[in-house]
Formats: structure tokens, C-alpha cells, sequence
């Protein structure tokens, strides 16, 4: 039996123009988002990541099974614990102390330009960590058995709506990715059917905070859109 529906919510009246210039605003706004690699130690509010998390949580995704859940860290034990799983998986991936890398050398030069190593410490410095892992299964009733679907899909998106807001906040953040992240799981008390896809790190940028000239340059709108 299908389920009852209600009436879709009533959206604000903009005047085609109004909308052009918030469109336009929002482009402004969101186009000053970059990746922070150096933090500040100073605190951000429980309850601000609270309703950041519950923002991604609206996310649109595959049968409404909300495939996601997200852990936030702020203990120091904890993210000194993220940090050195991190960094060894890392040294691994850079091939540090000469040891031959697991990166493929047109990978790390791709990198190059960002100027990262295996060195992580904003994983011990910025006051939040939040580690986003992906649920193959749970259902509504988060279960644990029951299938969900498009998850990749469902759980990237709830991701970019957690960054888009914090930016929002006006706080910096940064998406990290060690391969394997299997230890996060660990760390975090996550479930075996639970897959970590990114830690997204959550704080104020440092007076010494920079933004690598390469990572300014993006596709103008002719490279990424096309019309039909």
C-alpha cells in the first residue's frame, strides 16, 4: 500500500531576476570555498556541527534509506589516534624514508602542485573531525540488514551539503582520504557493512594559512556545462 503524501513545500516567489541574483551571490559565496591544510586549535560549538550534520542529513538519496552516518570527533586521544593510523598509511602511499611509494608516479605528479605529504597534523589540531562512512545496508529503521541503494551516489552528496554549509558557517575544512581507511572504522566503533569514504575536517584556518595558486585555477562554465 502506498504510503500517504503531503503537499510539497511552498518555495519563496523569487521574480526570475531575484533568482539570477542569487544565483549569482550564492556562486560568489560558494566560490570562496578552498581545501585548509593548516588550522587553529580554537573550539567550534558542538551544536554547530550538530546542525551541519543534520543539513546533510536532508540530502536527497536512494529510497530515502539515508545511507550515512557520521561520526564527530573532537577528542584529542581519539584524532591523535586518527592521525598516526593516517600517517602510516600515508608514508606508505608517498613512499616516505625512501621506501618505494604505492602512488603511481603520474598520481604524485598530479599532486605536486598541491605540495601534500604524509605528513597530516590538522588531523590533531583542528578542534573537529568528521568521519563520514558510507552504509550498504540498515534501511530507515537503520536495521543493519536491510539493502540500501545508491549509496556512493547518495552519501556524496550529503557530503558536499555538510562542506557547502560549514562554508556557510564560515568555517574552513578540508575532505581527507587515506587509502585504506579500513582503520577509521575501527577507531570510530562502525560496523562492518559501514564504509568510511572521507574524514572532513572542521575548524578555523590559521593566520598562516595559504591556498595553492593551482588549486584557484577552475573550468569555466564552457568546459563543464553543455547545452542541448
Amino acid at each position: 500500500m502506498t504510503e500517504a503524501h503531503r503537499p510539497y513545500p511552498a518555495m519563496p516567489d523569487y521574480t526570475d531576476e531575484e533568482r539570477i541574483a542569487r544565483a549569482a551571490a550564492a556562486y560568489e559565496r560558494l566560490k570562496t570555498r578552498r581545501s585548509c591544510r593548516s588550522f587553529t586549535d580554537q573550539p567550534v560549538p558542538r551544536e554547530i556541527i550538530g546542525s551541519a550534520i543534520l543539513a546533510a542529513g536532508t540530502a536527497p538519496n536512494g529510497a530515502n534509506h539515508q545511507p550515512w552516518h557520521f561520526t564527530a570527533i573532537s577528542s584529542p586521544e581519539t584524532k591523535r589516534a586518527i592521525r598516526e593510523a593516517a600517517e602510516a598509511e600515508e608514508r606508505q602511499f608517498y613512499g616516505a624514508e625512501g621506501a618505494k611509494p604505492k602512488a603511481s608516479g603520474d598520481w604524485l605528479d598530479a599532486l605536486a602542485p598541491i605540495g601534500t605529504d604524509e605528513n597530516k597534523p590538522f588531523l590533531e589540531t583542528a578542534p573537529w573531525l568528521i568521519v563520514c562512512f558510507a552504509q550498504r545496508k540498515g534501511g530507515i529503521e537503520d536495521d543493519g540488514q536491510t539493502q540500501n541503494y545508491y549509496v556512493s551516489e547518495s552519501v556524496g552528496i550529503a557530503c558536499g551539503m555538510l562542506i557547502a554549509t560549514l562554508h556557510e558557517l564560515g568555517l574552513a575544512t578540508l575532505t581527507h582520504t587515506p587509502s585504506p581507511m579500513g582503520f577509521l572504522r575501527e577507531i570510530c566503533g562502525r560496523p562492518a557493512e559501514e564504509k568510511p569514504l572521507m574524514i572532513v575536517v572542521v575548524g578555523h584556518p590559521a593566520p598562516d594559512a595559504t591556498v595553492p595558486e593551482h588549486a584557484v585555477r577552475k573550468k569555466p562554465l564552457s568546459q563543464i556545462a553543455s547545452w542541448l
